[in-house]
């Protein structure tokens, strides 16, 4: 007797309970959840990326301003002493060097910005994989329960 009341109460208690999870609202709300979630993951994956470009390209400039204006002084004190091509060949070698720090910190930064934009639609194709499951069981759950 024991054994039937605990089955009958179990049956009532999984029979009230599972409409209320099968409404499309509860899964709706499950999967807008847990997209929201991968998309403020990927977000966060995005942006700290971002940042660590924005910090490799700052410190490659401030390289590359530096070591221009060393050999822009040198150019000046070698146009001083009235060595033109030599202050001339300073000054374009402190433009190439600058130039090409400019152009390494971009590729590290395009390369970042790769990466963060790589695991951001990654994480979005999670977040609507889930979501898409998470309709397609509510859909039958809700019909199954339902009717």
């Amino acid at each position: 007797m024991k054994k039937s009341l605990i089955v009958g109460l179990a049956a009532l208690v999984l029979g009230s309970a599972a409409p209320a999870f099968a409404a499309d609202s509860y899964f709706d709300w499950l999967g807008d959840r847990i997209d929201r979630r991968f998309d403020a993951r990927g977000d966060w994956v995005n942006e700290r990326l971002d940042a660590r470009g924005d910090r490799i390209n700052e410190r490659l400039d401030v390289r590359g301003d530096r070591i221009d204006e060393r050999l822009d002084e040198r150019a000046d004190r070698a146009l001083a002493k009235g060595r033109t091509k030599l202050a001339g060949r300073l000054d374009r070698r402190g433009d190439r060097i600058d130039a090409r720090l400019d152009r390494r910190g971009d590729r590290r930064d395009n390369r970042l910005d790769r990466r963060g934009n790589y695991a951001e639609r990654r994480y979005d194709r999670v977040g609507d994989r889930i979501d898409r499951r998470l309709d397609r069981g509510s859909w039958h759950r809700h019909h199954r329960f339902g009717n």
